[in-house]
């Protein structure tokens, strides 16, 4: 039978989830059987004949009984509208950040194994070739004991970015490090989380990404130092370091607000060498090649929830829910930080104008490189205009209720 698929928010991110959507419906691989979205529908992509549209996601529940659901919507809505959807038998594909509370990400996990459907998220650097290449080097030795993961990205976003939606830049739920960026701190945990496993634990899950319980992958302390260039909530740039539960430290420093672009690379220094993965590119560098390779070769997401959906057993999900709680902690204690630092005109040059305008940190991109190389925070490293970093001590315990350091 061909599975059911629906589609919940279809708009900004959602088209390019419709984009993916069609051709699949096309060629029957599935039903593309509708859209629940409450404001006017974006005319390009053009929806399939016979998708149908609606205003919220209960009636379309109600009415298509899909058997997936992508859930393509603000990050605060997600929970209520997966915990509807496992309620009409769904399984889900969720689009990232997640959760927001590591309370939410349990109380989700939890459903899921009570309904008994599989959720996944939209990490899709998290099924590449080049990542399982970087992990089986990482998991056989090849750098020998690994002694940091350190990530460094630096893009650039002009003013209309940040007026595409009511919750662009608000600080609980966008922000480099969560939302455009996400993908360098995902990263950089599942790497931590094989090293771990490779070194400490037993995985749970192996075939395609092994991972930790919720309790194991989650980073004792956090560090961070946070930067904005505009009047937003978020930050545009940002550097955190993450350390403890016996894992090696990770330091991810992104901005927005960049120079010339770096792409986003994640570097793993161990004790014989280092290894570095392009992850938007899928070009690789090990120990003993003269530069880096491309690797072809990404699984899809959503391909690879419907294998999954025929063989549970045997076909395990690339970025699963439960190997998320890492990142939902971060995006957590980041929702609850103080908020960023304002750089003023003196730090910040204008290029462009108007809606196009982009804000650009002097010599940002050498601050983020020399951040990433000596695992350290810029006030660490003398910044002129670094502020001291925000910490917090457990992050396996914060939670509504529970005081945080």
């Amino acid at each position: 039978m061909t599975v059911r698929v629906a589609l919940i928010g279809a708009n900004g991110h959602g088209r390019w989830h419709r984009r993916r959507l069609a051709p699949r419906h096309e060629s029957g691989a599935i039903a593309f059987v509708g859209i629940a979205e409450p404001n006017p529908l974006d005319p390009d992509p053009p929806v399939p004949p016979g998708t149908r549209l609606f205003p919220d996601h209960h009636t379309l529940l109600a009415e298509t009984r899909p058997d997936v659901v992508v859930i393509c919507t603000p990050p605060g809505t997600h929970l209520p509208i997966a915990l509807d959807a496992l309620a009409a038998r769904c399984d889900l594909l969720l689009e990232k950040p997640p959760l927001l509370s590591l309370a939410d990400h349990t109380r989700l996990v939890a459903a899921l194994a009570e309904a008994g459907r599989s959720c996944q998220v939209g990490f899709q650097a998290l099924a590449s070739a080049a990542y399982d290449e970087l992990c089986a080097a990482v998991e056989g030795g090849a750098l020998g004991t690994v002694t940091g993961i350190a990530a460094v990205a630096s893009w650039q976003r002009d003013d209309a970015y940040y007026a595409r939606s009511p919750w662009a830049g608000r600080r609980a739920v966008d922000g480099a490090l969560i939302n455009p960026l996400g993908h360098a701190v995902m990263q950089s945990l599942a790497l931590a989380d094989r090293v771990c496993s490779a070194s400490r634990y037993a995985p749970l899950v192996t075939g395609g990404g092994a991972y930790l319980d919720a309790e194991q992958s989650v980073p004792k302390t956090l560090e961070v130092e946070r930067y904005r260039t505009r009047p937003i909530e978020s930050d545009d740039t940002a550097v955190l370091r993450l350390t403890g539960q016996g894992r090696p430290p990770v330091v991810v420093a992104v901005t927005l607000a960049g120079e010339e672009l770096i792409p986003g690379e994640i570097t793993v220094t161990g004790t014989r060498g280092s290894a570095t993965l392009e992850y938007p590119t899928d070009r690789l560098r090990l120990p003993g090649d003269p530069g880096m390779r491309e690797v072809p070769g990404r699984v899809d997401l959503l391909d690879n929830l419907l294998a999954h959906r025929a063989d549970r057993a045997g076909v395990p999900l690339r970025a699963a829910l439960a190997a998320t709680a890492g990142f939902t902690a971060v995006v957590e204690a980041l929702g609850a930080a103080p908020a960023p630092a304002a750089l003023g005109d003196g730090v910040v040059a204008d290029l462009g104008a108007g809606p196009q305008r982009v804000r650009s940190i002097r010599g940002i991109n050498g601050v983020l490189r020399r951040a990433a190389e000596q695992h350290a925070l810029p006030s660490e490293l003398g910044v002129p205009w670094a502020h001291p970093p925000h910490t917090e001590n457990s992050l396996q315990t914060t939670g509504p209720g529970t005081a945080r350091k």
